[in-house]
């Protein structure tokens, strides 16, 4: 039995390969990920900051593919790009807008005056009914909201930004995306830094995050630990 490499009365993390894991979190009731996604992402800096390795597994979206297979038909939230190939089977797709976040605006090897500051979400698998005449939940809650997210994220330079990992998540924009999820425990297969992990804390959300980085494992155990206080600033 694999034993967790952190846990806590919310958190559950687990070190390893999460299609070798599949039974630690597929029994989960949402999935919520940030998944390599056949981007074979480089960190500009790379030679300046060899802590930032190479995305496990982005060379191909197969990864990200065999997770879903695994997960099966019950609701998830993965994000993505519209430079490499969709997820199968998306229902909806939300932006996340980066306010003033600007990419190099370089696309298919083609230079724009156009930074690119946005990614995409994708809704897959069958969600719950919203309630009768699909206007509120309980509480006073609209149940739809506009797919167009906006929460800044936090440049290199910001000492709210994680350094020790190239694509961390703004734990607000995780936050909101939560809010929105039936109830009952996540699933974060690609844990990463975790952003997932600690937003679901924040929100009283049991969690199962799977990540395959050691070094990123410590991150989410530190963060973690420190209840709903997140010691690195907010990004993840």
């Amino acid at each position: 039995m694999t034993a967790p490499y952190y846990q806590d009365d919310y958190v559950t993390l687990y070190h390893g390969d999460c299609l070798e894991l599949t039974d630690l979190w597929t029994g989960a009731d949402v999935l919520v990920t940030d998944p390599p996604y056949g981007m074979a992402y480089r960190q500009s800096d790379l030679n300046k900051s060899p802590a930032l390795a190479p995305i496990a597994n982005d060379e191909t979206t197969e990864a990200r593919d065999a997770a879903l297979s695994a997960w099966g038909d019950g609701p998830a939230v993965v994000f993505g790009t519209w430079r490499t190939k969709k997820p199968v089977g998306v229902k909806n797709v939300l932006v996340w807008d980066k306010g003033n976040s600007l990419g190099m605006g370089v696309a298919s090897g083609i230079a724009t005056p156009w930074g690119l500051s946005h990614e995409e979400v994708y809704i897959l698998g069958k969600w719950p009914p919203l309630l009768p005449g699909g206007r509120v939940r309980q509480g006073g809650v609209p149940s739809r909201v506009p797919s167009v997210l906006r929460i800044t994220n936090p440049n290199n330079a910001s000492h709210e930004r994680i350094k020790e990992h190239p694509t961390p998540k703004p734990v607000p924009l995780m936050e909101r995306l939560i809010e929105r999820c039936p109830p009952g425990v996540i699933a974060d297969p690609f844990a990463g830094a975790g952003a997932t992990l600690v937003a679901a804390k924040a929100l009283g959300r049991k969690v199962i995050g799977i990540e395959l980085e050691a070094r990123y494992c410590e991150i989410i155990a530190k963060r973690c630990s420190q209840d709903v206080l997140d010691i690195f600033g907010g990004a993840a």
